[in-house]
């Protein structure tokens, strides 16, 4: 079965936001206690997860935005040739009885030539989860004086 698609794809990709609704079109209700919309399903449009990876001459860096976690609960390691970042945060609800949690995990590549045994992880006063490693030493990079 060939499917074409059609030649003006919105610039965005798909609009979920009105496909969903139509194709789910009994789940956009009240069930019990939950409320539950297709639009659960969408990528969040809040850029709450922010992150970057830079790697240059110097060093490889990831910046990851925590500021919802305590130091203590997160979690760096490494992981063959990936750095992993867990995070898991859980406090008694104020309204009544139950428990919310927020966690996360990400993993991201690190590139060939960085020292993974130097590797450091620090929490900044802003809720910035900063790991660096430099890079490997090698006779060419290295000079005589």
């Amino acid at each position: 079965m060939d499917f074409i698609l059609p030649t003006s794809m919105p610039a965005g990709g798909i609009p979920w936001e009105k496909v969903l609704p139509t194709l789910i079109p009994r789940l956009n209700e009240t069930y019990g206690q939950y409320n539950w919309s297709p639009t659960l399903l969408l990528p969040e449009t809040e850029n709450n997860s922010i992150f970057e990876v830079n790697c240059d001459e110097s060093g490889f860096t990831v910046q990851v935005d925590v500021r919802f976690f305590n130091p203590e609960e997160l979690v760096v390691k490494v992981s063959g040739d990936f750095v992993e970042v867990q995070g898991k945060h859980e406090e008694k609800k104020k309204d009544g009885p139950g428990v919310t949690t927020r966690q996360f995990n990400r993993r991201y590549r690190i590139p060939k030539g960085v020292d993974t045994l130097a590797l450091e992880s620090a929490v900044s006063p802003d809720g910035i989860l900063i790991i660096s490693a430099p890079m490997l030493q090698t006779e060419n990079s290295t000079s005589l004086t």
